[in-house]
């Protein structure tokens, strides 16, 4: 019998979980969909409970798969979707749909909490994606309910509580919540004193913390005649972080998915990077983060596929893309499908294509598209180079690491050496690690991360091609201010 751990990373499109044994091998993966509930724009809910029905799904599914004949279970761990309200009453049940991370209905919460505390809040921008300004949507709009609220978790915590029955938060995802002092890695009341919050906190634990062990019920549930350890888990950055190795000070990661993020690890100095640069717990207990995001990255090029290349795959569109040159013939695309995080935290911005003419080419669309994700993630890079010393090496991982145009594009666009995993698994992988440490294999992360993690060969920069993209990319960071009032006018015209 060989003891295997799960890595269980709770997305927004899907949960996907892997199954690895102690050399770091995928034994065995599965994937169950995610429907999302979007009543009205700007409103993005899921409910709870199928986030514990795909779990369940998940694990049947995988149990049956061959390669888990003779092997036994002897940890689980979680990677969840960050920021996510869950609110339960007192016998811990949903008082309604989560609201989720990219759900935009808080802008006015958001001015209330600046009006009180200024810009920033225990050293994080106040944005419309963090859980504080959700808690006072949903006091504000639905007081019925707000009465009968006894305690918030997070997606993940959510699940993980329905599996053991412990109600906690572990420190990386409360980080995301804009109610943990990161100084004192305490939840600061103080805060929720002055916004009238009442007691409604989660104990915390730390990321690698043993929580419980699968009940009875669940136990049954899935026809387990043995015990399985559950550990706290992270939020889905951080562990995707902690899945691509990047887990020292100065190391820096670019995922680019539905969103697309810059992450770099810290020292656990507070800082205050401004430019909307978030500031988080990581899933190791001695090391922090600053993270840009970019709310449209990968989605982006989604949308391009569905409108110009319905017919055709990414591939396809990447393809054309790298027929296009540098500057993509003078046009220039801003992601800004649904607002922006960083740097500009502005829910009302929209894209742009800027530069077309009568020779413009679908090849052109195409590049001035990835160009366009690429320079909004680099636009992070840069505010976090400018705090932070850096080693000008960068772990790329998501669809970007996928298609080596775009891993060249990134290296050249940020002057760095980017380098792909040669065997990738998300923030999944990151969990499984947590796992795997957390049930003893390894005496210490670092280990766990030489053990399990391998890299492909890197992209070098092209300095004459950074000068270059370097002039488009100065074009590129006036936009936004030439068009915020134009797009904001729009959105008002009933």
């Amino acid at each position: 019998m060989e003891d295997v751990v799960l890595g269980i990373d709770m997305g927004t499109s899907a949960i996907k979980i892997i199954a690895i044994n102690k050399k770091g091998q995928v034994v065995a993966k599965t994937s169950v969909g995610l429907n999302l509930i979007q009543i009205q724009p700007g409103y993005n809910e899921q409910d709870p409970e199928s986030w514990f029905q795909a779990v369940i799904k998940g694990i049947k599914s995988l149990l049956q798969e061959k390669n888990m004949k003779h092997k036994r279970i002897v940890g689980v761990s979680f990677s969840g979707q960050m920021h996510g309200l869950v609110a339960l009453d007192d016998n811990y049940k949903p008082l309604r749909n989560a609201i989720l991370w990219n759900d935009t209905r808080t802008t006015e919460q958001c001015q209330m909490i600046r009006n009180e505390f200024g810009d920033t809040l225990l050293t994080n921008p106040i944005l419309e994606g963090f859980t504080l300004p959700k808690l006072l949507w949903m006091q504000t709009h639905e007081p019925e309910l707000w009465q009968a609220l006894e305690i918030f978790v997070l997606p993940k915590d959510y699940v993980r509580f329905r599996l053991t029955g412990d109600i906690s938060m572990e420190y990386s995802d409360a980080a995301g919540t804009l109610l943990l002092n990161p100084d004192t890695k305490t939840w600061d009341e103080t805060i929720g004193a002055q916004l009238s919050l009442g007691d409604i906190y989660p104990k915390l634990v730390e990321s690698h913390a043993f929580v419980g062990n699968f009940t009875e019920e669940i136990k049954q549930e899935l026809d387990l005649n043995y015990d399985v350890a559950v550990f706290a888990g992270g939020a889905d950055n951080a562990c995707g972080a902690l899945g691509a190795g990047v887990i020292k000070a100065e190391q820096t990661l670019c995922s680019i998915g539905t969103s697309g993020v810059i992450l770099s690890c810290i020292s656990n100095d507070k800082q205050n990077f401004g430019n909307n640069i978030h500031h988080f717990n990581h899933v190791l207990s001695n090391i922090t983060y600053a993270m840009g995001v970019t709310l449209s990255a990968g989605d982006s090029l989604n949308w391009l596929k569905q409108t110009l290349f319905d017919n055709e795959s990414f591939d396809d569109v990447l393809n054309q893309a790298a027929q296009s040159n540098i500057g993509a013939n003078g046009l220039l695309f801003t992601p800004y499908l649904q607002g922006e995080r960083t740097p500009h935290g502005d829910a009302f911005i929209r894209g742009s294509y800027i530069g077309l003419h009568s020779k413009t080419s679908k090849s052109d669309i195409a590049r001035a598209t990835v160009e366009g994700i690429t320079y909004s993630l680099y636009e992070s890079y840069r505010y976090m180079k400018a705090s932070e010393s850096s080693n000008n090496q960068i772990v790329s991982i998501g669809g970007g690491a996928k298609n080596s145009f775009w891993m060249q594009l990134q290296a050249d666009v940020f002057n760095a050496k980017v380098i792909p995993l040669k065997y990738e698994e998300g923030p999944g992988m990151g969990a499984a690690m947590l796992a795997a440490y957390d049930v003893g294999w390894f005496e210490s992360m670092e280990a766990c991360a030489d053990a399990f993690i391998a890299y492909g060969e890197p992209f070098l920069p092209n300095q004459q091609k950074h000068e270059l993209y370097q002039q488009y990319f100065e074009v590129y960071q006036q936009i936004y201010q030439q068009t915020q009032k134009l797009t904001h006018q729009l959105l008002k015209i009933k």
